[in-house]
């Protein structure tokens, strides 16, 4: 069986909570491994930080969606967390913050998700 055929099918027979998982997964060891590149590597550690907006973006709009199921409470914390990671982003482009912030709301999602048996990175 080739690679690409092995990640399809283990793509189809994740739940919807475990590919959220493993995506923050790889946003999160992306942000972890930018931290520790020299500063002048911009492209790598721009690369991480938009991807990371982009999944905290997509979650946000999913929340704003009226259709969404999820408690009303916790879409609005999400949203408010997409707030947060969009603005210290942009401080960290700067050089004024650091990436430790959006590595630890990624890995408190990541223990919200895991099943039983999991371990945040």
């Amino acid at each position: 069986m080739s690679l690409q055929a092995y990640k399809t099918a283990a793509t189809r027979s994740e739940s919807p909570r475990e590919m959220e998982y493993r995506l923050f997964g790889q946003v999160t060891r992306a942000l972890m491994h930018a931290a520790t590149v020299d500063t002048s590597d911009i492209a790598t550690r721009i690369d991480a930080l938009d991807w990371n907006r982009r999944l905290w973006g997509t979650l946000a709009s999913d929340c704003a969606d009226g259709t969404n199921a999820m408690d009303m409470k916790m879409r609005a914390n999400i949203i408010s967390l997409s707030l947060f990671v969009n603005t210290h982003s942009s401080a960290v482009m700067r050089g004024d913050e650091d990436f430790e912030p959006l590595i630890d709301i990624n890995r408190m999602m990541m223990q919200g998700l895991a099943g039983p048996g999991q371990q945040a990175v």
